[in-house]
């Protein structure tokens, strides 16, 4: 936000019209007479209307060569909107880096506060009012609407211009004379959009940070008094002392969250975790969490990096006959309700020094220079980087013997749930300290800080297992006969499943994140599907899809991923599936995936771009037989035989063989009868995990809540692998060897067990450890992959996500006696696990992960009802039905409302 920018403060309704369509030629001829000259060193930006084709047309809205002279520098230019009559921007990409620009935002208005061809924004905006249609910083990615919303411009009501504010922060790269051209390239279109998109701008214009104030709140709420709308994104913004803000739908008192960010992450709009509607009468309500230490006089709200905001901006999209597109909250109508605001708000976001952004850091600077920070000798505990979570466990557990001493030695005395824990950090959070964010210096300082966030960590997951009851287990175990003994290794001791908090994949969103898988390289590769959604409308009764006039994903649904940094290194898949469901890639690095719409298996080579190299099933023909499936859910291929092994899948219930080159070999499994089925019993066979060592493959048998494992080479039964924690659901399975990973599904209407993975020892199937992330949370958690490292990967078909997790072992590690044979043991201080035979697996098996670009995370259909659709024909779609009789579908994005007013 800029110094002196006017109050984003307006009201826009527009009516809705008949549009008048217009050649785009005769739309870039009118629209070169308002033009201006851009730099030589501006590329590309000498042609700012292109048409796309006889209604769409995109805008390139670029500074015109400009070179700020000192840091802070606000550069505003204009463009008048192209057409006179009504036009809808469907798509935001932005033209910028962070080397250059600190960050960016477009309005409309009707009339800007210059004719120049830019001027400094200290001059103003906007002559009239302002709305914000988009805002990027910190090379956040690009903002595509939902299909048929769009943000309304032109015709007689609407904004006649587009002014975009691009703040410089650091001007370093401008020593030399350098000219910059950053902006936003726009997509807009003349065909009527049935839903309107909006901003919703909560607001604090009266807070105070007291100077050395550990914890400070800035509350806003606001009754809704609108027609309907439905939210589908959020951005964040504070300055320098902002360590969390959070947004919530509040209902009969129930508090829903719309997004809670830390605002030294990438200021981008990030898309909200689930669907939010908000329905007249509603309470909006947001907290910002100030701290105020390290500033002697305090701090107001005001445009200067030395003042302080709290702004929560909430994209939505309404009912064009009811559309407005903008409005504000700047008050607190109902201060006695945060007394049960969710203890998550009080919690910061962990954010590592190099991802924190450089908010106006010279003014900062100037500013440190006239008041000098206070500085206090820094105790053991302080030596953490406090602006992390796991931080602030450390110093309740570290400075609360009480708290450990109970919890340790009369787990029974203490806490009944993990909530009742995250309410006590909270507490505590509120009466101590939020900490700094000032940047460490020093390498051995880092390895100092590493050392105690991992005793610590490991400190707290001690205190979290004793809160965790005994597990009433179903484990039955069959061992190899005598003489067919196969050595696997076995795991017992502390087992600590910690996410990866500085992997930036898991903000960056594909389509519904249906497969994950790791390559030969050990790249995560994701199987996603795009714009494409399963939802109620995808499936007739007989289980023929129903929507093939949408054509196949027009975008790439295979991604390659760094596993350190979430860059895309490669992308293929266009224009081939329909609904993406399995991934999994043999020891030769051949992608094998299953498509639930075509009903097929493909193989695909990543080096031929010609086409699969192997298809089994018949397109969009769904059977039983030799040649065909029904919805198959995952594929598996043995390393040494090259044995594929089908999963098949939501309609059958069966597992299929085929040969290398795809010939039908054998199948086994039939539906399963009544709440105990028997071995080789499934409903819907949902993932394949192959153990070589063993010669087992173990299914994933989804709905009834376990796993499943036989003889490769006979279908021999093994055993079973149930635990109550499981709840009625398992989705996804992965092993390397000595250990199983899973992950489960929502519990069902009336049930306690959570979404969570799970690590167990797969010679006798005991739980090591359970584990969740702390980044956003588990919503339908589809596939999981572990790799040779004990990394591992889970992709979210509900949120879109993919996280990264890291195994520690602190454990005795022992060979187990097979086959009459006793093994030595050998006892190991804590490591990463790593095993030669797990490099073999990691090859062949790989299932791996990725977080990618923010298009395409949302994708609906009018009129969408979530209720009454048949388990199968919509994936349980990976749909989970509720004791009330309302399902879930996995399949949707964000699905647009009926018509009808919300009535939930």
């Amino acid at each position: 936000m800029a110094g002196r920018v006017p109050s984003l403060l307006v009201l826009l309704v527009f009516p809705s019209s008949c549009l008048a369509f217009r050649s785009p030629l005769s739309v870039f001829k009118r629209f070169k007479e308002t033009t201006r000259p851009f730099s030589n060193e501006c590329l590309g930006t000498t042609r700012p209307v292109v048409p796309i084709d006889s209604s769409d047309f995109a805008l390139d809205i670029r500074m015109p060569g400009v070179t700020p002279k000192q840091s802070d520098t606000y550069f505003c230019m204009s463009m008048r909107i192209p057409v006179d009559e009504e036009a809808f921007v469907i798509d935001f990409k932005p033209r910028a880096s962070m080397d250059t620009v600190h960050h960016m935002l477009l309005f409309g208005c009707n009339m800007p506060s210059s004719t120049g061809s830019y001027w400094f924004c200290d001059e103003g905006t906007c002559t009239d009012k302002a709305n914000i249609l988009y805002a990027w910083a910190r090379n956040a990615p690009p903002t595509r609407l939902p299909k048929g919303v769009g943000f309304r411009v032109g015709g007689e009501t609407g904004s006649k211009y587009f002014v975009l504010q691009v703040h410089y922060g650091d001007i370093s790269a401008f020593r030399d004379n350098n000219k910059d051209c950053s902006g936003v390239s726009l997509h807009l279109t003349r065909l009527p959009q049935p839903l309107i998109a909006g901003m919703y701008l909560m607001m604090s214009v009266d807070t105070v940070i007291p100077a050395g104030e550990k914890v400070v709140n800035s509350d806003i709420s606001c009754h809704y008094k609108n027609y309907p709308m439905h939210v589908f994104a959020y951005r964040v913004h504070t300055h320098h002392l902002g360590k969390v803000v959070s947004g919530y739908r509040v209902r009969n008192g129930q508090w829903t969250l719309i997004g809670r960010q830390s605002p030294q992450l990438p200021q981008a709009f990030y898309p909200v975790e689930h669907p939010v509607d908000v329905s007249f009468g509603d309470l909006l309500a947001a907290r910002c969490v100030f701290t105020g230490e390290g500033r002697t006089e305090a701090t107001h709200i005001g445009g200067t990096s030395s003042d302080e905001m709290c702004n929560l901006y909430i994209m939505y999209y309404m009912e064009a006959k009811h559309a407005v597109s903008f409005m504000t909250c700047t008050q607190n109508v109902a201060p006695d309700m945060f007394r049960t605001i969710p203890p998550e708000a009080n919690i910061p976001i962990p954010v590592k020094s190099d991802m924190v952004m450089m908010h106006e850091h010279h003014k900062e600077t100037e500013y440190k220079d006239k008041i000098p920070l206070l500085q206090q000798p820094k105790r053991e505990e302080e030596v953490l980087d406090q602006g992390d979570f796991y931080s602030l466990l450390s110093k309740l557990l570290g400075e609360r013997e009480d708290v450990v001493h109970v919890h340790k030695y009369n787990p029974t005395e203490k806490a009944e749930s993990e909530s009742d824990l995250v309410a006590e950090i909270a507490n505590v959070v509120q009466k101590k300290d939020l900490g700094r964010s000032d940047a460490r210096e020093g390498a051995e300082h880092e390895r100092g800080n590493a050392i105690l966030v991992r005793d610590r960590i490991h400190k707290f997951h001690r205190l979290v297992s004793t809160l965790r009851p005994p597990e009433s287990r179903v484990f039955s175990l069959q061992q190899p006969p005598p003489g067919e003994g196969t050595w696997e290794p076995e795991h017992t001791g502390d087992f600590h499943m910690e996410e990866a908090l500085d992997w930036p994949g898991v903000y960056l969103l594909p389509g519904q994140v249906s497969g994950v898988a790791l390559d030969p390289k050990n790249n995560l590769v994701i199987f996603h599907r795009g714009d494409h959604v399963w939802d109620g409308n995808s499936f007739d009764s007989k289980f023929v899809y129903q929507q093939i006039g949408l054509g196949p994903i027009e975008e790439d649904t295979i991604l390659v991923i760094d596993p350190n940094n979430a860059a895309v290194l490669q992308s293929s898949g266009k224009n081939l599936f329909y609904l993406p469901h399995g991934l999994s890639i043999d020891k030769d690095g051949n992608y094998w995936v299953t498509d639930v719409a075509l009903h097929q298996v493909f193989k695909l080579d990543p080096n031929n771009k010609e086409g699969p190299v192997l298809i089994l099933g018949r397109s969009m023909q769904p059977g039983s037989d030799q040649n065909h499936f029904c919805q198959p859910t995952d594929v598996a291929v043995d390393p040494g035989t090259g044995a594929i092994y089908v999963s098949d899948g939501y309609c059958n219930s069966r597992i299929v063989q085929f040969s290398p080159s795809g010939k039908f070999i054998t199948q086994w499994g039939e539906e399963s009868s009544g709440s105990s089925p028997l071995p080789g019993q499934f409903t819907v066979p949902h993932s394949l995990a192959l153990v070589p060592p063993l010669g087992q493959l173990c299914v994933a048998d989804r709905e009834n809540g376990q796993i499943q494992c036989f003889k490769t080479d006979t279908k021999e039964f093994v055993r079973e692998i149930k635990h109550s924690s499981f709840g009625r659901n398992v989705f996804a399975i992965s092993y390397i060897p000595g250990l199983l990973f899973a992950v489960n599904g929502k519990p069902h209407f009336g049930d306690q067990e959570p979404v969570q993975g799970f690590v167990m020892n797969f010679s006798n199937g005991e739980i090591i450890d359970i584990f969740k992330p702390v980044r956003k949370h588990f919503d339908m958690p589809h596939d999981i992959v572990a790799s040779e490292d004990g990394t591992v990967y889970i992709g979210d078909a509900h949120t879109n996500t993919v996280w990264k997790f890291t195994l520690t072992e602190k454990l005795e590690h022992r060979s187990v006696k097979k086959a009459g044979i006793e093994v030595q043991e050998i006892k190991d201080s804590e490591h990463k696990l790593e095993t030669s035979s797990g490099r073999v697996l990691g090859r062949f098996r790989g299932k791996g992960s990725g977080g990618l670009n923010l298009g395409n995370f949302f994708a609906s259909r009018k009129g969408y009802s979530r209720k009454g659709f048949d388990r199968l024909s919509t994936e349980g779609s990976d749909q989970e039905k509720e004791d009330d009789g309302s399902e879930s579908e996995e399949e949707y994005s964000a699905p647009l409302p009926a018509l009808a007013p919300s009535s939930s």
